[in-house]
């Protein structure tokens, strides 16, 4: 059993940085009144400082402001996919496991073909048939990440269907649409929300990658993939800010997000930790 105080300590942290990536991306660009976009040749590839605490890009644009609205960007996308991904795992994973027989078996075979697709590759070709957008990456993150959400709800169906009161409401006639909307889809609903939690870091890095490959989002819009892949040059030459401070803006709220799931994992069911991740 992990100590309490441990638990506590990445509990409040992880919520900390978690209010603080919301803060940013709500109170940033209505209260700083600068074009992200604004190129500064004079000022180009600047170390950190007062004037710029992340230095500037390799055409002069303030680092810490394009790491917000890339951030809010990479945000959006993990955000939309993910939920995205959750109501289409949960629909396939309801049903399957509700209905049984050949629904079921034909459903889980589906799950099972996406899954023999490596999800970039299945990704790659999903925003290929598009303009670079927005949205063409939410689809592309949500078509991949909906199977580990429908594996888990239907095991959990499969679960509550041999539970006393299921197996009382059945017998007593109730049909089978009415057992599944007042017994089982309210009880798959935590585990349900614990798994979008979970995908939201793994979809903004999905499209961190797709953005990095030159796949995902518009080059001269700002979201973190496009600014690690921008920074590579300047990090043959040495400069090692615009490589980092994206990264770090990545890596750290990714991680407090996890950290939140965790914990509310760990409070849903304790004991069957390994059945939730995905």
């Amino acid at each position: 059993m992990a100590d309490p105080r441990t638990h506590r300590l990445r509990l409040w942290t992880s919520a900390l940085v978690v209010g603080a990536v919301v803060l940013a991306v709500l109170l940033v660009p209505p209260l700083v009144q600068l074009d992200e976009q604004a190129v500064d040749l004079s000022r180009k590839l600047l170390p950190p400082s007062w004037e710029h605490p992340f230095g500037t890009d390799d055409v002069g644009r303030d680092l810490l402001l394009r790491c917000v609205y890339g951030l809010r960007i990479s945000l959006l996308v993990g955000l939309v996919a993910a939920l995205v991904a959750t109501v289409l795992g949960t629909a396939v994973g309801a049903a399957a496991g509700a209905l049984g027989g050949w629904t079921d078996r034909t459903l889980m075979r589906l799950v099972d073909a996406f899954s023999s697709v490596p999800h970039l590759l299945l990704g790659i070709f999903v925003v290929a048939l598009f303009r670079p957008g927005v949205w063409p990456v939410i689809a592309s993150v949500a078509v991949t990440h909906w199977l580990s959400t429908a594996r888990i709800v239907r095991s959990e169906v499969l679960s509550l269907r041999t539970r006393p009161h299921i197996e009382a409401a059945i017998s007593g006639g109730a049909s089978r649409r009415r057992v599944a909307t007042r017994h089982l889809l309210p009880a798959v609903l935590p585990q349900a929300g614990l798994a979008a939690v979970l995908m939201v870091p793994h979809a903004m890095w999905h499209e961190s990658a797709l953005s990095f490959l030159g796949l995902g989002l518009p080059s001269h819009q700002a979201s973190l993939g496009n600014l690690v892949q921008s920074a590579r040059s300047s990090l043959l030459a040495g400069d090692w800010w615009p490589t980092l401070f994206p990264g770090l803006f990545l890596i750290v709220p990714t991680l407090a997000l996890a950290g939140l799931a965790g914990v509310w994992r760990d409070r849903l069911n304790p004991r069957r930790r390994s059945e939730l991740m995905l």
